[in-house]
């Protein structure tokens, strides 16, 4: 299994808005998720904006592939898309024009205590 990290930029403004749409996570992008092979997902936001992703999965270039090929995602990031900083004034985490799943740019793994 592979384990996968990431981190995003969110708007500052729009901080508590993203809190609330994570909190009523559309059930088919659930179901999408699971079907395309994301396991144990998890973001972490900080106050500053900050957002560290963490998945699970046996492949993440398929499972990345799998999510892009369904309606679900793209209605879910055409909406999302607002919410991150698009301009690299905020670092690497910047979406610099793609959607934010394609902005999740791994961090390379360099301890694991299992």
């Amino acid at each position: 299994m592979q384990r996968v990290c990431f981190l995003l930029k969110v708007r500052q403004e729009r901080l508590e808005e993203y809190r609330e749409r994570h909190a009523a996570v559309w059930p088919g992008m659930l179901a999408a998720l699971s079907a395309a092979g994301w396991h144990n997902y998890s973001l972490f936001l900080r106050e500053d904006g900050l957002l560290v992703g963490y998945l699970e999965t046996e492949d993440f270039a398929v499972a990345q592939a799998a999510m892009a090929a369904t309606d679900v995602n793209a209605r879910w990031q055409a909406e999302m898309a607002a919410f991150f900083e698009n301009e690299k004034g905020s670092g690497s985490e910047a979406l610099d024009g793609v959607r934010p799943d394609e902005a999740m740019k791994p961090l390379t793994e360099v301890f694991h205590l299992d």
